[in-house]
């Protein structure tokens, strides 16, 4: 399947930053929870303004891409010892970010911060504390693991890589089987993304320990989606990928993990780009999958469901979420329809259709996070 508007939601990989410009700026700023051992910037405060510090004595202008919406990120001032500071001209969204640093036109990362794959590339990171950050905090609560494997690919020629979380106990109980959720990452990010920028092992350990969730396995691995470059995306084929996830991924974890291997105890699902290959995925492979979610990333339309036999009867979810600020995005809704209309057409043909909208965020994790939490309760219902 080739995707078409797919430029419409890659374009919105970099956070919007909404704000209140015009309040005073609280001096009570603190090091980013992101930042490198022992660098003291980037940093935040209580109201979610950053502040950057770049040592760049030769430089003749730095810019951080961080900033208000539509002003082209924010431009530091340097000062008489050759050190460029600079604090965004209003709060930032709650969650994480990806940036970079513009220096004299070259673009560079941050040497405070740390690094994640964003945009086809390692991009600095940044976290905005959210006032629900402890859905994803690190607790004091059993934890599970996360393993890094190295699978076989016939069809592509080569090994590739997945994560794989399994929950606290898993190693404890060789009795015991697990439904198994594959999660995809967006376009310009990889198999790295939900593990680390998205927080997932860390969102299951928690909903585990307070009893909200049936445990279960998660499998992260790259989409293939950056095979496509930007300004072709429209392009990219599926095929591929279907071919890596549905033959070789799935087939090696039921073999290597304690898997409970039937339709009914596995889901996939995506955020963005790899919610537009979720959905295409399953809906192909339904006697596979019997759980779906797309996080920002398409919706299911009545017309989906009438041109794809056994949806119906099979699909025990159909799950779609958005951040608040991507729902008012007419954009968005050129592309994907009316979630809200399309998931009340499926509830009202009698299919388990489920529409989370995220609060006060656009297209970020924070908005994935949340979506994680709100869509692992409603798996693998017996």
């Amino acid at each position: 399947m080739k995707y078409k508007g797919l430029a419409v939601l890659a374009l919105a990989l970099p956070s919007l930053c909404f704000a209140q410009a015009d309040q005073k700026v609280l001096e009570d700023f603190k090091p980013s929870s992101l930042n490198q051992p022992g660098k003291e910037y980037p940093q935040v405060n209580s109201q979610g303004y950053a502040r950057f510090r770049i040592e760049a004595p030769d430089a003749k202008a730095v810019n951080v891409s961080l900033g208000l919406g539509g002003k082209g990120g924010t431009d530091l001032v340097k000062g008489a010892d050759g050190v460029w500071t600079g604090t965004t001209a209003g709060p930032m969204d709650e969650g994480f970010h990806y940036y970079h640093l513009k220096v004299d036109g070259g673009i560079f990362n941050d040497p405070g911060a740390m690094n994640y794959y964003g945009s086809v590339r390692w991009e600095s990171g940044i976290e905005i504390p959210a006032h629900d950050q402890d859905f994803y905090a690190v607790k004091n609560v059993p934890h599970g693991l996360v393993q890094e494997v190295l699978f076989p690919s016939a069809s592509t020629n080569s090994t590739k890589r997945a994560f794989v979380y399994t929950p606290p106990g898993y190693e404890k109980n060789d009795k015991k089987n697990y439904p198994v959720l594959y999660l995809q990452h967006g376009w310009g990010e990889n198999e790295y993304a939900w593990m680390n920028q998205g927080r997932a092992n860390l969102i299951m350990d928690n909903l585990i320990a307070e009893g909200k969730i049936k445990p279960f396995i998660i499998v992260t691995t790259y989409g293939m989606t950056n095979e496509a470059k930007f300004g072709t995306i429209g392009s990219f084929d599926i095929k591929p990928f279907q071919t890596v996830l549905i033959d070789e991924l799935i087939p090696y974890v039921d073999s290597h993990f304690r898997t409970l291997s039937d339709r009914k105890n596995r889901a996939m699902a995506g955020l963005s780009m790899g919610g537009m290959e979720t959905k295409t995925i399953t809906m192909a492979n339904l006697d596979k999958f019997a759980y779906i979610g797309l996080f920002s990333g398409g919706s299911f339309k009545i017309d989906d469901v009438n041109a794809t036999p056994g949806f119906k009867e099979k699909v025990k979810l159909a799950f779609v979420s958005y951040g608040s600020r991507e729902m008012m995005d007419e954009r968005m809704r050129g592309f994907v329809g009316d979630p809200k209309a399309n998931t009340e057409a499926l509830k009202a043909a009698g299919i388990n259709s489920v529409l989370y909208v995220s609060p006060d965020t656009a297209h970020e994790f924070l908005s994935w996070r949340r979506s994680l939490r709100e869509f692992a309760p409603l798996l693998f219902k017996d």
